[in-house]
């Protein structure tokens, strides 16, 4: 595997690397990323993969600082996946002069959900993948549906920014008690960590229930909340909405329960396609 530290190493090797599929990622992978790359080789003649743990996407107070760094580990398993680059560079590669021209995704959009309780976390995203996307050039790049309003904002990203590439969702993975894959479940305690399943587990039983045929949804989003705090949980949502722009939902579209709630001092997000 070949490792860029500069956009002038990717540049000069990318005409060999033919049809391109590209993984972005904050590095400490785990086997969702994993399941990203190995889809991706599905799409394209290559792939590549970045690591950048950008500093623009985390609001004051986060977790910027402690999030954690494997550097070593993750060259290991992305070359054992069969990615053939890696991009990998600082902030003063990324960001050489302050950036000043960010990408604003419109506040419908942003505003609500993880927007709303991360002021400013999609603008420094959109921003660093559309660089990301303007250094690497593939011809389709992979998201997974864990972050589902992430994947929403960058599909409509490159839709209005006639950006030349395929946005490919990947599918959550999941630990076997149902657990969503995520490079912050290492902050939780052997005791978090034996209560985290019940987010799954809620949102499972709003499905189950939508699917039934049940149409009160604020109560279902009212329960589920409820039982989140009465087992210490301290939850930011848990809401129904359509799919296709995170609006409320109405009767007969295609619907996502999406959830956010810190357990302990970890904030977990989650979500299930209705």
């Amino acid at each position: 595997m070949q490792i860029h530290d500069s956009i002038a190493s990717f540049r000069a090797a990318r005409p060999a690397m033919g049809r391109l599929a590209f993984v972005p990622t904050m590095g400490n992978l785990h086997d969702g990323h994993i399941a990203l790359m190995t889809q991706a080789a599905d799409h394209a003649d290559s792939v590549a993969a970045s690591i950048f743990v950008n500093r623009l996407q985390f609001g004051a107070g986060e977790d910027f600082d402690r999030y954690p760094r494997t550097f070593a580990e993750d060259c290991r398993r992305l070359e054992a996946a069969g990615v053939r680059h890696l991009f990998a560079p600082n902030e003063t590669v990324m960001y050489p002069v302050p950036q000043r021209y960010q990408v604003a995704p419109p506040e419908e959009q942003t505003g609500i959900l993880e927007g709303a309780c991360r002021p400013g976390h999609f603008n420094g995203m959109a921003t660093v993948v559309l660089k990301l996307l303007q250094i690497v050039q593939p011809e389709v790049a992979l998201f997974g549906k864990k972050d589902y309003q992430q994947l929403m904002v960058i599909r409509n990203m490159v839709l209005e920014f006639n950006i030349p590439v395929e946005v490919i969702p990947g599918e959550t993975v999941r630990a076997a008690d149902g657990l969503a894959l995520s490079s912050r479940n290492g902050y939780l305690t052997d005791t978090e960590r034996a209560e985290a399943p019940r987010l799954h587990s809620l949102l499972s039983g709003i499905r189950r229930a939508l699917q039934a045929g049940e149409r009160d949804i604020p109560r279902l989003e009212i329960d589920a909340l409820e039982e989140l705090a009465a087992h210490g949980w301290q939850p930011d949502y848990i809401a129904v909405r359509r799919r296709s722009d995170l609006q409320p939902a109405q009767a007969d579209e295609p619907l996502v329960v999406l959830a956010a709630a810190k357990l302990g001092s970890t904030r977990l997000i989650d979500n299930l396609e209705i």
